[in-house]
């Protein structure tokens, strides 16, 4: 007596077609997965080696374009789930659908701290503007030209009133002291200007190997004040209202020449010295150039020992010289400081000391802390941060005004 055989049919096999396909899914999703697991896991946990540097610049100024891409990898690995990699599927789906989550939750709290700056919100430009815009500036002069030199300036101007005068402020662009240039200003300069405060972006002598330039740079700022104020009228700038600042190392320049232009130790090279600036702004700038060097956090000993021609052991004096922490004294400019909460090489914690330390000395000082973001927050310039570093800016120039 033979067994009958079951008439159930057994499972169709996936034709070859679609076990390419299953695996091309499989694959992009993981890598997909992989991909937005570090950005999210390192913009909560900077401390978290590799992640912690790539997850607070990608998931602090891109965390919608971070949530997209993990729910593309959790629709690729429910794709491939359902095509038999059931396990897999589940776990890949599962951990993209919490990226996903971790990424909108940083973006609004981002969104919360815009609104709160008292932002336009503009989430064309977070989609959109992922870098610098094509601005132009209004005008392009040579402000010094020091050992035969030429040093240039972006004016980015206001639309001209009648028997108006407009603030400004003159930027010195980021760069570790040794590269970089003032192009780089050019989306916050013509920003500023279209809300009504007129920007001179300067270049300054960038530092090389064998070229310290720690007795030049600020020599070059104290140039570009001394122009733009005998330029004021030229340019229907309130000659009382020009600030200076910068970003980065041009922060810590900036605010090291404003001090010690109020303090009165450091004089124009030539001819008469400018009058210190109405304030000053520092974003995620050096506070204390040996701490920089100390520090060695992304190039930051690397600029220092350039900046100055060698270590703060071997040259001490010029560090205290060139740090912003030196001259803290009463009767210094307003001063705005502007920092990621994730910031490596600026960090937070010593730019809210130095904004302490200022404080204690009766000076007017605002620090204010972004949440989710690291250094140079404002390169992707439609970002959240930058909307709102933007804003803050822009109240604290026109603060007076008001």
């Amino acid at each position: 007596m033979t067994t009958p055989r079951s008439s159930a049919a057994s499972p169709a096999r996936p034709g070859r077609a679609a076990r390419i396909l299953r695996a091309a899914s499989a694959v992009l999703a993981s890598f997909l997965a992989f991909l937005t697991v570090a950005i999210v896991l390192g913009a909560y946990v900077p401390s978290i080696p590799k992640a912690g540097v790539i997850g607070p610049v990608l998931g602090g100024q891109y965390p919608f374009h971070t949530a997209l891409l993990a729910l593309v990898a959790a629709g690729l690995a429910t794709l491939a789930w359902r095509a038999g990699l059931v396990r897999w599927g589940r776990v890949v789906t599962g951990v993209s659908t919490l990226c996903t989550v971790g990424a909108l939750v940083i973006g609004g709290i981002q969104f919360q701290a815009a609104r709160e700056a008292g932002v336009d919100i503009s989430l064309g430009q977070v989609f959109t503007e992922l870098s610098y815009p094509a601005a132009k500036p209004d005008a392009t002069e040579t402000f010094a030209s020091p050992e035969g030199e030429p040093l240039r300036v972006d004016a980015y101007l206001p639309a001209k009133a009648p028997g108006k005068r407009t603030p400004a402020v003159v930027l010195a662009h980021a760069g570790g002291f040794h590269t970089f240039d003032k192009n780089d200003l050019r989306g916050t300069g013509r920003w500023l200007a279209d809300h009504g405060v007129a920007v001179f972006a300067v270049d300054y002598r960038l530092a090389g190997p064998d070229r310290p330039t720690w007795d030049k740079a600020p020599q070059d700022l104290v140039s570009a004040m001394g122009w733009v104020q005998r330029n004021a009228d030229v340019y229907g700038v309130d000659g009382a209202r020009i600030s200076l600042g910068g970003m980065s190392a041009g922060g810590t320049l900036a605010m090291n020449t404003a001090y010690r232009l109020q303090n009165g130790t450091i004089k124009a090279a030539e001819g008469a010295t400018p009058a210190p600036p109405a304030s000053v702004i520092g974003f995620y700038p050096g506070t204390d150039v040996a701490q920089m060097w100390e520090d060695d956090v992304a190039g930051t000993r690397e600029a220092a020992q350039m900046y100055t021609g060698g270590t703060p052991q071997q040259y001490p004096d010029r560090y205290r010289e060139v740090s912003p922490t030196s001259d803290v004294r009463p009767g210094l400019p307003r001063t705005l400081l502007v920092v990621g909460d994730r910031d490596r090489s600026a960090r937070p914690e010593t730019v809210a000391g130095l904004g302490d330390a200022l404080r204690k000395q009766g000076v007017d000082v605002e620090v204010k802390e972004l949440p989710f973001a690291d250094h140079a927050f404002d390169d992707a310039y439609g970002s959240l941060t930058s909307q709102t570093s933007r804003q803050i800016l822009l109240d604290f120039l026109l603060a007076d005004a008001r």
